[in-house]
């Protein structure tokens, strides 16, 4: 589809300042091509003519992609899907993706633009609860970094903790950075492990994906400083992202989130979905505009706070909202 592929290359070549612009003529496309999106928009009876900034564009609860094909085109436009973990029991969530190669690719440039060349990199990847299932997007990503770091070391790791506790002691004593990317829970069990590390600088720690049903929660502070202790680093970092999206967020420590140029979080009100906070917390509203081919506009169950930096922090979820497989960690 050419609007498709028109689209993944202004998404490429973004700068802040084409942002709205570019979310604006997304809504109006997918408000014309999504079929769930539209009849979403229709019955908020919203008067799309009169959508001309971003705060008046409508975003579509998250939910609905637990039961709904959220895609802005015909089925046969897409290659495949990734579909969210979940625990036992729950419905996941599922997303269309027109081209893995261009999201892998964005994956890259986001990541990058935030930490330097993969090439710089060992990438190790703790990922169990993601490894054991298909069709999870983290994966995906995880093993397009292993290979782009063209590291004889990088790779993943499943339950072989000893082997990976060696492979971190063994890269300690080279040039290149270290990233370890974990699932929390598997990185909490990691440092239960062994003694706690030498100080190494080049070492990076990277959580994600919480708990999943693995471990009691925990708030982020008590996750990070035992994690800090055992590998003797001076933070830990995160990834905030999610099935239902493309783009990815990073934190390079105190749970802090720097936005990619393809992402902004605008805050809504708890207690009235319709309206926006007035405070600099309340629920999580993504513009995602790699979310070309879905829906750019997404109302997730994440609360979060904007720091006069601009930075997200992510405090918790909304009461009895499904656990989900993102990094969230209730404050």
């Amino acid at each position: 589809m050419q609007d498709f592929k028109s689209f993944s290359e202004r998404v490429t070549n973004l700068t802040p300042r084409d942002f709205e612009n570019l979310a604006l003529e997304l809504f109006h496309f997918q408000y014309e091509n999504n079929p769930v999106y539209r009849q979403y928009v229709i019955a908020r009876k919203i008067d799309t003519p009169s959508i001309d900034r971003l705060d008046k564009i409508p975003f579509l609860p998250i939910r609905f992609f637990k039961d709904q094909e959220v895609i802005s085109g015909p089925a046969s436009l897409f290659s495949g899907t990734y579909s969210s973990s979940g625990t036992t029991g729950m419905i996941t969530s599922k997303h269309h993706i027109w081209s893995e190669s261009w999201y892998l690719n964005h994956a890259q440039k986001t990541f990058e633009s935030f930490y330097g060349p993969l090439t710089d990199f060992h990438v190790l990847a703790l990922l169990p609860a993601y490894l054991e299932r298909p069709g999870s997007s983290l994966v995906s990503m995880a093993r397009h970094f292993i290979e782009k770091s063209q590291s004889p070391h990088s790779g993943f790791y499943l339950y072989n903790q000893s082997e990976l506790l060696e492979k971190l002691k063994f890269l300690a004593n080279g040039s290149k950075k270290i990233l370890l990317l974990g699932v929390t829970f598997a990185l909490l069990d990691l440092a239960e492990l062994g003694e706690r590390f030498s100080k190494n600088d080049n070492l990076i720690v990277m959580e994600t994906g919480g708990m999943k049903g693995r471990r009691k929660e925990m708030i982020r502070e008590e996750v990070h400083d035992r994690l800090t202790a055992f590998f003797q680093v001076k933070s830990i970092h995160s990834e905030y992202g999610m099935t239902e999206l493309m783009s990815q967020a990073y934190s390079k420590g105190e749970g802090k989130y720097m936005l990619p140029v393809s992402m902004r979080v605008m805050l809504r009100d708890v207690n009235d979905p319709l309206a926006w906070s007035q405070r600099s917390q309340g629920g999580i509203n993504v513009i995602d505009l790699a979310n070309f081919h879905s829906c750019s506009f997404i109302e997730t169950q994440d609360l979060g706070r904007i720091d006069s930096s601009g930075m997200l922090e992510v405090l918790g979820r909304f009461d009895h909202s499904e656990i989900r497989g993102c990094n969230l960690l209730v404050q």
